[in-house]
């Protein structure tokens, strides 16, 4: 019975995007959604038996609101400790920006640096992992959609300074294309996470991942809230304009980019064509400040040219 309502819920429901920042924290990042949260990632990990992840705390949770929502530059991550006081934060890019790997060090950085207050021993710095699921290729050369960097050394890769950090990066257009493994918890997570997935595939999904049915559970019952849904669709229309601005953006740069390429080109060409045009000239035995005043050049350029050809 239970499971028919489920399937009936789901159909009449106005499903959210679940790759909607703000959608992704509600699922992942608050008290009630913990344990979808410690079982994605615990998949993405891919930790196991005694080495997985048995509790989180969550930390910095910001509570969205319409200013926050039409903010076209604010950040949504999830923020939390594990049991085993190793520092998460997951964020859901959906928008190519340009700066991926930098953003990720740079909230990395505060993220492990805070983790001690002032005048704590650098042994109290807490392992600080960083978790990117992006909705766009990052790493045009590998066709692995799941990269993950440690600090090893350059020569010897067994040789690792030091594990207090780790930077995940997920490529969901990259997952999305490969050939899935059911019977692997993150496959698992990836594919609920797509949008266009078909509705009777995902409900053979969610029915063999009790995780999964928790998570859809809730996702329901926010797709029905009427105040979440509203700043649910402002934070999708935000979202839009910043892909817009950024898409407008980079046509004007490579516009601009081509119109400069194009004045140097002819810069070139015709400042080459003036030399050719007094090698010419010194050939046929003219004499300098006629090839100077005739060129346009200055009449040291014209000496180096006959020095450069004889």
């Amino acid at each position: 019975m239970k499971e028919s309502m489920t399937k009936l819920t789901s159909a009449m429901v106005r499903r959210m995007n679940p790759k909607n920042d703000f959608i992704f924290q509600k699922l992942f990042g608050e008290e009630e959604s913990k344990e979808s949260l410690i079982s994605l990632l615990n998949a993405i990990l891919g930790l196991e038996g005694e080495k997985r992840i048995r509790d989180v705390q969550v930390k910095e949770n910001k509570q969205l609101n319409k200013k926050m929502a039409d903010d076209k530059t604010g950040r949504l991550d999830i923020f939390a400790e594990s049991d085993d006081q190793v520092l998460y934060d997951i964020e859901m890019q959906l928008t190519d920006q340009r700066n991926m790997a930098r953003r990720s060090l740079f909230y990395m950085s505060k993220m492990y640096i805070g983790s001690v207050k002032q005048g704590d021993d650098y042994s109290k710095l807490k392992r600080t992992v960083t978790i990117n699921l992006l909705d766009f290729r990052l790493f045009q050369e590998r066709e692995a959609f799941h990269t993950t960097f440690h600090l090893y050394d350059d020569r010897d890769k067994t040789l690792l300074l030091t594990d207090a950090f780790e930077v995940h990066f997920l490529e969901l257009p990259k997952f999305e294309r490969m050939e899935k493994d059911m019977s692997n918890p993150l496959h698992r997570w990836l594919l609920y996470l797509t949008e266009h997935m078909p509705e009777h595939e995902r409900q053979e999904l969610i029915e063999r991942d009790p995780d999964l049915k928790k998570t859809e559970e809730l996702l329901l019952r926010l797709s029905g809230d009427e105040e979440t849904y509203r700043l649910y669709e402002a934070r999708e229309h935000s979202l839009m304009e910043r892909n817009s601005l950024i898409a407008d953006g980079v046509a004007k740069g490579l516009e601009e980019g081509l119109e400069k390429g194009m004045e140097k080109g002819m810069e070139k060409g015709m400042e080459q064509g003036k030399i050719d045009v007094a090698k010419n000239m010194l050939e046929k035995g003219f004499e300098l400040p006629l090839i100077a005043e005739l060129t346009g050049m200055d009449i040291e350029q014209v000496r180096a040219i006959r020095e450069t050809n004889t």
